[in-house]
């Protein structure tokens, strides 16, 4: 099986960070992981990447000091179709209330994984969103 070419991480805490980036790095799926501790930095980093370099799968905390998920998933579906098209963004949250999730998905996110992240959340995810081409080892 393949691994995704980049995952993004957007989490404020740091402990959070720490395991789930421990997580990704242990199952092997990519290649690369990035990191970002709040939605502006996640959507800087986005646009310094070079052509065709964007994550498969941004991994999104909701509640983020100086730009939330919310804000970030808005500022997301402005970017430009090129720089969205290979993009999976899935929230990391606890629970929504339904009126939350319907505006999350009104910008490209695609699901909603409850906290923490663990292997078999992971495998699901990539089994739904990546046709099988992906595992977690």
């Amino acid at each position: 099986m393949d691994r995704l070419s980049c995952i993004l991480l957007v989490d404020d805490d740091q402990t959070t960070t720490y395991l789930s980036q421990l997580l990704l790095e242990r199952c092997n799926v990519a290649d690369k992981i990035l990191v970002a501790s709040n939605g502006r930095a996640a959507l800087d980093l986005l646009l310094q990447l070079p052509a065709g370099a964007a994550p498969s799968l941004i991994l999104l905390d909701v509640h983020m000091p100086v730009m939330d998920g919310y804000a970030f998933a808005e500022a997301y579906a402005q970017l430009p179709a090129a720089t969205r098209q290979a993009l999976v963004v899935v929230m990391l949250t606890t629970p929504l209330h339904p009126a939350s999730a319907a505006r999350l998905q009104q910008h490209n996110v695609l699901a909603f994984v409850q906290k923490p992240l663990n292997a078999d959340k992971l495998s699901r995810l990539l089994r739904t969103h990546f046709s099988g081409s992906v595992s977690v080892r």
